[in-house]
């Protein structure tokens, strides 16, 4: 009984804490273009997540993990004469998880203290039985999306866009939050890192 018990607390943190997932990211690249006849990269200006005519700390952690990213993917920074522009948009809002889990009781029947139809009247318990159980979590989820856009043709090339939920540990460590959403989103990127 113990272990029934322990077994569905656990499902039931599981199934409310989306934090425990990581970030999951989906991607779309035009299929005509090869990405690996560009060389360089660039800004947008101004970045999407800029704010009010300054640039963000967000922005700044998001270009040097992007950077990163793509340099190590045998691209360049040129900052005058780019062959590719990268800009990014970031919400955070604000959501809701509601689930349901059966949960063991000790039924006592109908009528409080008579029992199970009234004959068991608290003589001897009952097998447990189950009822719903409905959990409602709130949380904080982002939302990164990464465009590359071919400079020559202004045509977008190749999105991500990367979901989480964001928790005050990772606000408080918001670089490495960053490289871990870009991680996930440049695994799916055509050009792989080189082994």
């Amino acid at each position: 009984m113990k272990t029934i018990l322990n077994a569905i607390a656990v499902a039931t943190i599981l199934i409310a804490t989306p934090a425990l997932a990581g970030p999951k990211a989906s991607a779309n690249a035009d299929s005509s273009v090869d990405l690996r006849q560009f060389q360089t990269f660039g800004w947008a200006n101004p970045i999407g997540t800029d704010q009010n005519g300054y640039q963000s700390i967000l922005s700044q952690n998001l270009k040097a993990s992007t950077q990163r990213q793509l340099e190590a993917r045998g691209l360049r920074y040129d900052e005058t004469d780019p062959q590719l522009l990268v800009n990014f948009n970031a919400r955070l809002d604000d959501k809701m998880k509601v689930s349901t889990t059966p949960t063991p009781t000790m039924a006592m029947g109908v009528g409080y203290g008579r029992g199970y139809y009234g004959y068991r009247g608290g003589m001897y318990g009952t097998y447990p039985m189950y009822q719903d159980q409905t959990t409602v979590s709130q949380y904080k989820e982002g939302t990164l999306n990464i465009d590359i856009v071919d400079t020559a043709r202004k045509q977008l090339v190749w999105e991500a866009v990367v979901s989480d939920t964001i928790t005050q540990k990772k606000r408080d460590n918001m670089q490495k939050t960053v490289d871990d959403y870009m991680k996930a989103a440049f695994k799916k990127f055509p050009i792989p890192l080189p082994k």
